[in-house]
């Protein structure tokens, strides 16, 4: 039975499906074949050779547990349609599920994922926002393997015997080997924490060979359905694909790519052994969950047949269940206000102007009584909706939890802050993002060129910086979180390191926002108020 996520079903007694729950599963669509012919005609074998796997996957969930609750509902749907079906079933995450070093949040996390079923994880580079006891902690009583085959981890850390290698799970008589990887640039995504001095991680090429041997030593054990969760991106996924031989599957996240469908090039892609190898990612912050489906030829070991679907979390309701345990867990949200309007989303949350960034780091600013606030633009998940506004949405729109700090900063590394992320225009993926201030306004262009900045005192006033030689003797105090502080996203250097904090919090920016908006005590607008602006050249 052939199962993907298309039109509106009637589920019997599957759960009720509101109006805006208007994409299901459906047992209508064959899988497809793949596009390349000769491969397809040389292997084509009787039905009886033929093994069936269905593969449910997450990545980059980023600790949104509104869409957490959302996805939960999805699968429950998504179990009670394939109940009859007899393929190999697979629950499968590839990191990023959590976010910060909130343990409220990463427990929270982890019980979405034993609720959902997953089997198995790669760790991705959120998960060691935490310190590895704190990580260690959250995992027990986990019901799913965490892997991260490329992770150093010292005899005798708290980790040790916890992160394991790879795994090999069987179904209905079929053995399938499932290899993790975290991401290579590990300590470049996390804070200067307890994790990335205690947490090594391999540099890709060596990962690479690593696999290779990995993998042969599973087509020895006559093991040869080899599923990878990569939390790699994308690109280091394809060449994975292409330079390796053996692995069929990457379950892929960290680039926040949405790939939909299975398009030659993109995301099927052919080993050195010339053997299919599908790629797969549902986008970011838990908007897109999947459904994989593979035919395999059995005694090979080779896909023959596949489907590929992504569908959003947000055509699906919050699963009262689980919101009531993230409740129990998280406590119940508080009750602040009322929010009047809000400005258009963004296309592209990383080089975009955000208003609802803004808003956030107004917040930050008058709560601290800094001169400026910034933060990276990646660090703005979610966004704000008219309507009544608790503590629990404020936190989605800003999910990660690091810890808030006070420093000086002199007016040439203001300007390089900017100038650093202005350069995510011309960027791959277009990374690390833009800066988003409160105290600042600039100019720059799509080609990442900054062409104005000025500084808005406490008054108002606007005050000119000259950009080319930024006065060395000028001090501005700033408040960000201890990720930026600690040289995360290469925006500033590491004052965490040097011991340039002035004052560090035990909050993040959604406490600050929350006590700000309870002073407002009035209905809330969130404006582009053109702090930003992208021009052609």
């Amino acid at each position: 039975m052939d199962l993907t996520i298309n039109a509106i079903q009637k589920f019997g007694s599957a759960p009720k499906i509101s109006q805006r729950q208007n994409i299901a599963f459906s047992d209508n669509n064959s899988n497809n074949s793949l596009p390349n012919d000769t491969f397809v005609k040389e292997n084509k074998q009787t039905a009886d050779n033929l093994v069936q796997t269905d593969i449910f996957y997450i990545n980059d969930n980023h600790g949104r547990i509104g869409n957490m609750a959302r996805i939960y509902t999805a699968k429950s749907m998504y179990d009670n349609l394939n109940k009859n079906s007899k393929a190999d079933k697979f629950v499968l995450a590839a990191g990023d599920i959590s976010a910060g070093a909130d343990l409220h949040i990463v427990k929270a996390a982890s019980t979405y994922m034993n609720g959902l079923g997953v089997e198995a994880t790669s760790d991705g580079n959120h998960e060691y926002d935490a310190s590895p006891s704190e990580i260690a902690e959250s995992k027990k009583g986990a019901k799913f393997k965490s892997l991260g085959m490329n992770l150093q981890i010292p005899k005798g850390n708290p980790l040790d015997g916890i992160i394991e290698k790879s795994c090999v799970i069987e179904k209905n008589g079929h053995k399938y080997a499932i290899i993790g990887l975290a991401p290579p640039d590990l300590h470049e995504r996390i804070r200067d924490n307890e994790s990335r001095k205690q947490i090594g991680i391999d540099d890709f090429e060596k990962t690479l060979q690593d696999i290779q041997k990995l993998t042969d030593e599973y087509k020895k054990q006559g093991i040869n359905k080899i599923i990878l969760l990569s939390h790699c991106g994308l690109e280091k996924d394809r060449r994975i694909a292409k330079e390796t031989s053996g692995i069929d599957v990457i379950i892929g996240g960290h680039t926040h790519d949405l790939l939909d469908g299975i398009e030659e090039g993109k995301n099927l892609l052919y080993s050195k052994s010339n053997e299919p190898v599908i790629i797969t990612q549902a986008g970011k912050d838990g908007e897109y969950f999947g459904d994989l489906k593979i035919t395999w030829d059995d005694k090979k070991g080779i896909i023959v047949k596949a489907q590929n679907n992504v569908t959003p979390s947000s055509n699906f309701k919050r699963n009262r269940v689980l919101k009531g345990v993230f409740d129990h867990i998280l406590g119940k949200p508080e009750h602040l206000g009322t929010i009047k309007s809000v400005a258009p989303l963004t296309k592209n949350r990383l080089i975009e102007p955000n208003a609802n960034g803004f808003f956030i780091m107004d917040a930050v600013k008058h709560e601290l009584g800094t001169d400026l606030a910034i933060t990276n633009a990646g660090n703005i998940r979610g966004f704000f909706e008219p309507g009544e506004l608790d503590s629990r949405q404020v936190f989605e729109v800003v999910p990660l939890k690091n810890n808030m700090v006070k420093l000086k900063l002199t007016e040439k590394e203001v300007v390089d802050a900017v100038k650093n992320g202005a350069k995510s225009f011309i960027n791959p993926g277009n990374r690390p993002g833009i800066v988003i201030p409160s105290g600042l306004k600039y100019t720059v262009t799509k080609k990442g060129e900054v062409k104005s900045i000025s500084f808005i005192d406490k008054t108002g006033k606007e005050i000119p910086i000259d950009i080319n030689n930024p006065d060395p003797d000028k001090i501005y105090t700033v408040a960000m979180d201890d990720f930026l502080a600690s040289g995360g996203d290469n925006l500033i250097s590491n004052k965490v390191a040097a011991n340039l904090i002035d004052e560090k919090f035990d909050f993040d920016k959604d406490k600050l926002t929350c006590d700000y908006v309870k002073k407002l005590n009035a209905p809330i607008e969130i404006k582009n108020d053109g702090r930003i602006t992208v021009i052609d050249a």
